[in-house]
């Protein structure tokens, strides 16, 4: 079993970064097919990013592409999720996910449903 635990949430102006870490304890992460998400109040988990276990492979949602970049650091046991040109409407809790990866295979996750593990979540405000 792994735990993970975020950090590095905070209040930002727009078009600031912030970057995210997500510390895993009890097993290596290089086992997991890792994810990031988020949660704005009243509205739904909504996917942000994930990375395959190799960290070969990567897959934003289209809102983030291209300002959101999703890394590991498997001898830290830790992932990162770098936040650029951050807008008001990124303001959410951002939870970071792990998916045991049992057999080969490079595959990415997008549903929430398809992740074994989670943190307890960071918060992230964007102000206008």
């Amino acid at each position: 079993q792994v735990q993970l635990v975020e950090s590095g949430g905070g209040l930002v102006q727009a078009g600031g970064s912030l970057r995210l870490s997500c510390a895993a304890s009890g097993r290596t992460l290089s086992s997991y097919a890792m994810g990031w998400f988020r949660q704005a109040p009243g509205k739904e988990r909504e996917f942000v990013a994930a990375m395959s276990w190799s960290g070969s492979r990567t897959y934003y949602t289209d809102s983030v592409k291209g300002r959101f970049t999703i890394s590991r650091d498997n001898a830290k046991n830790t992932v990162y999720l770098q936040m650029n040109s951050l807008k008001p409407e990124d303001t959410a809790v951002y939870y970071c996910a792990a998916k045991t990866i049992y057999y080969g295979g490079d595959s990415i996750y997008l549903n929430a449903n398809e992740y074994d593990y989670w943190g307890q979540g960071t918060q992230v405000t964007v102000s206008s």
